[in-house]
């Protein structure tokens, strides 16, 4: 159950100049409505491809950037948060208008983001060909990035296309490991407590992830179902059966992958020469391509909190909640007893806000980040770092949550020195 990393390849341009044919080019089919009518595309049209040469890619056909009004606005808002996710930018233009604003805006943006671009001059007309010299004139970026022609209605282009963005495309998203400490023929536990979250018939989405991973890097992975209420209730039963289950492993395991919210008894369960950290920190270090020290540092903010400041929790899935959850109930909780007059903000779902908001933040708590794709995470610390909010993460702030020798505990497998 890896997850499948795809290059974002977003199609942008103003309205009616041919987006969503070029969608329809590449997939070979109707994905997005095609018609005259200014501001048919109303949302953001995605699809997931396989391009020979390339890979699989998640396409996005955006709606027009110049669009007015409220709704305009919107889908302004709306093309931006795409743009700061997509990979490769595929700006349309049509040479046979007159206003390039738009146009200049995006290549604006899109430069600014350090974005790949590549621009495709959309023909309608037989005209189109010999304007294209006055669009370069007006638009004196253009000369920063290779071009192409096409006729997007036309199916014959699509090869051509295909060859142009392969051979001026280079693909950024570097392999990561999910859990680079990891040894080859030594055991490592999973520790699972399940409860009325879990979905029925599988795992989490991070726990099927680690039982892959490991068991493709040729180790062993060993699931354990801890019985969190029970031990939390000082049934020393369950002590016993963890003790149990360790030993009948006959050797040490290299390491234990907990659930954040059981950090309150293995930071203590665990036996000093075996690693521990959480499927939490494991998933902000991978979808983040690596930055899980800058997720460490944020935590220090907690020490200077003040009466007022603001803190937002963010869970970037819609999972159904119950009376424990750790972004609604635990975090929240800890943050109300030690900190009574700081406000608490969520953010739910795969939308973000804007920057003018976030700048309003002292800290950002984040999830693991196991429902989204690391260029929308990327996206997230990009626009923070931008307003200088400092962020953590919820594996982060639960070891936290039980002292300095438990943060340490979880970040060392990572080889980050959190200091006091």
């Amino acid at each position: 159950m890896m997850l499948v990393e795809r290059d974002h390849i977003g199609i942008f341009g103003k309205m009616n100049s041919g987006k969503s044919s070029v969608m329809n080019m590449l997939t070979q089919q109707q994905t997005s409505i095609v018609d005259p009518t200014p501001g048919t595309t109303a949302d953001t049209k995605i699809a997931l491809q396989e391009i020979h040469g390339m890979g699989p890619v998640k396409l996005f056909d955006t709606a027009g950037f110049d669009e007015e009004g409220e709704l305009g606005r919107k889908k302004r808002a709306k093309v931006m948060a795409d743009l700061k996710e997509c990979d490769l930018v595929l700006l349309v233009i049509d040479p046979e208008t007159r206003d390039f604003t738009t146009e200049g805006e995006i290549l604006a943006d899109a430069r600014e983001l350090d974005k790949q671009i590549l621009v495709l001059f959309n023909l309608f007309g037989p005209l189109a060909e010999e304007r294209i010299p006055a669009v370069e004139e007006k638009l004196p970026l253009l000369r920063f990035h290779q071009k192409m022609s096409l006729r997007a209605v036309d199916a014959s282009f699509r090869q051509p296309l295909l060859h142009f963005i392969l051979a001026n495309f280079v693909s950024r998203n570097a392999k990561m490991e999910l859990l680079p400490f990891l040894e080859r023929d030594e055991f490592y536990v999973l520790n699972i407590p399940m409860d009325d979250e879990t979905p029925p018939g599988r795992y989490l989405r991070p726990q099927a992830m680690a039982e892959e991973y490991i068991t493709r890097n040729w180790a062993y992975p060993v699931s354990y179902r801890m019985d969190l209420g029970k031990a939390r209730k000082g049934d020393a039963s369950e002590r016993r059966r963890w003790e149990t289950f360790l030993g009948n492993l006959n050797r040490r395991p290299k390491a234990i992958i907990t659930d954040s919210q059981a950090m309150d008894l293995m930071h203590t369960w665990t036996p000093a020469d075996v690693m521990l950290t959480t499927f939490s920190i494991m998933m902000i270090n991978y979808v983040s391509r690596g930055r899980l020290s800058k997720f460490a540092e944020g935590i220090r903010v907690l020490k200077d909190l003040r009466p007022g400041d603001k803190i937002l929790i963010v869970e970037a899935c819609n999972h159904s909640r119950i009376a424990e959850d750790i972004g609604t109930v635990q975090i929240p909780n800890f943050i109300k007893r030690h900190w009574p007059d700081v406000v608490v903000e969520h953010n739910f779902g795969r939308e973000f806000q804007e920057n003018r908001q976030l700048q309003s933040y002292k800290l950002v708590v984040h999830c693991g980040g196991c429902m989204i794709t690391a260029q929308k995470l990327l996206a997230r610390i990009r626009d923070l770092d931008s307003v200088g909010v400092p962020y953590t993460n919820y594996g982060v702030f639960l070891s936290w949550m039980q002292g300095p020798a438990a943060l340490r505990q979880v970040l060392t497998p990572w080889g980050i020195d959190c200091g006091d």
